[in-house]
């Protein structure tokens, strides 16, 4: 029964399981120390040069688990003493180089970083380097290669640098906190801070009757995760966690879609709001475009606002692929209305440290949402929605030419033209995220087949339109 795609997703699972199973028990602070031996009790490392350095690797995953560095307002972090296993970063030179004559790396070169030694063959000095390539564009022999390390090629937002310990940095200026790293590490060295603590202290205090009801608030990317169970039976171990309802992030979704179009209409272009690391990107990398952002609050802060507003004292966990929620919930606009955030990691993790087996329950319902709200979850999901609020608002005369960018890089080429006047869309809805939502850093499992699942989910819906699903609100 595999329930991640990455051995490195399993051991940070292990670590976000054994701290919440010490957090239930109450006696996380006593066993602190204890868990890296728990996760790896033998005297022998299972993935690192010794245990020692292994345990002290696990001891910051533990940290991170709990919170994390709290001067640090990034999301991301980097565990330094576990990044350092690639090789260095930048233009080196390769077996390939013949030592050849003409020397055109050493004549393309304007700082004189080139040498060669007695046989001809180039080096690099790494002191006088600028990065600029112009000595691979020239090399005969493709001898001269630039090794960039797996973060820095996930990064799309070249928020990663590598720092005089050849370590990963993070530059918080430029992150959007989207998690590409998280997920491409191959050693795990950089992690999204869990708050899950927060959520198992809400949970416990709910089973005393000290709390408020907690409600799991669940995206629609939910129904290509858990693949190893029923989507009803998730929504019945949710209950079983001690949520009091489950409801769907699509509902909020469905109204979005409806304010969005009108929005659109009245101003005439928009780009879409609902993923938070898109948001962020183009405040900080395109601020002339900002004012063109939909004012709309996201998917999830829109039904988080509702609920709070007409159920008293509610408090609203959200559960998504998204790390970059756990961002946006810091804001002041979204912070009164969700109260942490969880990824599908971190429920997993949740779900088996209280031992509880999905196969084995009965299945709850889930039904909130229209077909258009649950497709927000995959990339183009967000404009057909738009267009089906247009049609259902009798809006459909707004002649809609919709940009759908899958992934930050789309984004980037679609909001560069429209800067230039060079797009003639009049809706960007930007995915950070490949795929859209369901290729999130906090997903369980990642690829195509996700989008297939989403899309049977929304057919699945009894609301087969937006207006039909948000009736339920009035």
């Amino acid at each position: 029964m595999k329930k991640f795609d990455t051995k490195v997703q399993y051991l940070k699972y292990k670590v976000l399981r054994e701290v919440a199973r010490q957090a239930w028990n109450d006696t996380l602070l006593e066993n602190l120390l204890e868990i890296p031996k728990i996760i790896v009790p033998g005297k022998e490392p299972t993935m690192r040069c010794c245990v020692y350095k292994e345990r002290a690797i696990l001891g910051e995953r533990v940290k991170l688990a709990m919170g994390g560095n709290k001067e640090n307002p990034n999301v991301i972090e980097v565990i330094d003493i576990a990044c350092d296993e690639c090789p260095a970063a930048g233009y080196s030179v390769t077996d390939s180089c013949r030592g050849c004559l003409a020397h055109r790396c050493e004549d393309a070169c304007r700082k004189g970083a080139i040498s060669f030694d007695h046989q001809h063959v180039a080096h690099i000095d790494k002191t006088k380097c600028v990065e600029c390539g112009q000595c691979a564009k020239v090399c005969p022999y493709s001898a001269i290669v630039n090794r960039k390390r797996p973060c820095q090629i996930a990064c799309k937002v070249k928020a990663i640098t590598i720092n005089e310990d050849n370590a990963a940095a993070i530059d918080n200026e430029k992150c959007i906190a989207c998690g590409a790293c998280v997920y491409q590490c191959p050693f795990g060295a950089i992690m999204d801070k869990s708050y899950m603590l927060n959520v198992v202290d809400l949970l416990k205090k709910s089973a005393e009757g000290k709390s408020t009801r907690l409600y799991a608030l669940v995206a629609p990317s939910i129904s290509s995760q858990f693949t190893y169970a029923k989507l009803g039976q998730v929504v019945t171990g949710l209950k079983k966690l001690g949520f009091h309802d489950v409801i769907e992030a699509a509902l909020g979704a469905d109204m979005v879609a409806k304010a969005e179009s009108a929005e659109l209409v009245e101003k005439g272009f928009l780009t879409s709001s609902c993923c938070p690391a898109f948001v962020t990107y183009v405040k900080t990398a395109f601020p002339g475009l900002a004012q063109h952002i939909s004012h709309n609050l996201s998917p999830m802060a829109t039904i988080a606002k509702y609920i709070k507003e007409t159920m008293e004292d509610a408090k609203i966990i959200f559960i998504g692929p998204c790390t970059a929620k756990k961002a946006e919930v810091q804001q002041e606009r979204v912070k009164p209305y969700v109260d942490a955030v969880l990824t599908f990691e971190e429920l997993q993790a949740l779900f088996d440290s209280r031992d509880i087996d999905l196969t084995t329950l009965e299945e709850g319902v889930l039904d909130n949402a229209s077909y258009f709200g649950r497709i927000f979850a995959r990339s183009g999901g967000l404009s057909d929605a738009v267009a089906e609020g247009l049609k259902e608002q009798k809006l459909d005369d707004f002649e809609l030419n919709a940009c759908p960018c899958d992934g930050i890089e789309e984004c980037k080429m679609a909001l560069q033209k429209k800067s230039r006047n060079l797009l003639k869309a009049n809706f960007i809805e930007g995915m950070a995220c490949t795929g859209g939502c369901i290729g999130g850093a906090g997903c369980l499992t990642h690829g195509e087949k996700n989008k297939n699942q989403v899309d049977k989910y929304g057919r699945e819906a009894m609301e087969k339109s937006i207006e039909d699903a948000l009736s339920v609100l009035l």
